[in-house]
């Protein structure tokens, strides 16, 4: 499976400087198989990634996996800060649930959607947002979930 990630936009940082990179999780049954990186993008606010992540994901499992999007301020002396996450995939709510059932349905076309990111801290407030295109996710065998990142 690929996700492409695309782009960001709308995201705050408390201290001013933002060092933003995307963590795509692959989880199953509440689990992470995996995890995959963006790069780096220093000193911006609307990064732009353009980077395709890849998982292997056999069909029959389609089912049972989700995505967990998490947008990090990368900080080269300190922990890395979490921004803000959004998860799609049949165990993800609303926006997140019904992108995977069109992208499951339409396997071979890209779609892309912008996605709430929530804050993990706080209260769930959202601090931005994410342009997810999960394409060819359905085609698992060969390729699972492209998706664009923006605003993430």
């Amino acid at each position: 499976g690929t996700v492409h990630l695309m782009e960001c936009r709308h995201c705050c940082v408390s201290d001013g400087s933002w060092n933003p990179y995307v963590k795509v999780s692959l989880l199953c049954d509440g689990r992470r198989l995996k995890k995959k990186k963006t790069t780096i993008k220093k000193n911006t606010l609307n990064p732009v990634y353009n980077e395709a992540i890849i998982f292997d994901i056999p069909p029959e499992n389609m089912d049972q996996v989700s995505l967990l999007i998490s947008v990090m301020d990368y900080d080269r002396v300190g922990h890395n800060e979490i921004i803000g996450v959004c998860r799609v995939g049949i165990n993800a709510e609303g926006l997140g649930r019904d992108h995977w059932n069109e992208m499951l349905a339409y396997p071979r076309k890209p779609i892309a959607h912008w996605h709430s990111l929530v804050e993990v801290k706080k209260s769930f407030k959202e601090v931005g947002e994410v342009v997810l295109d999960p394409w060819h996710v359905c085609c698992m065998a060969t390729q699972a979930g492209e998706w664009q990142s923006a605003a993430v």
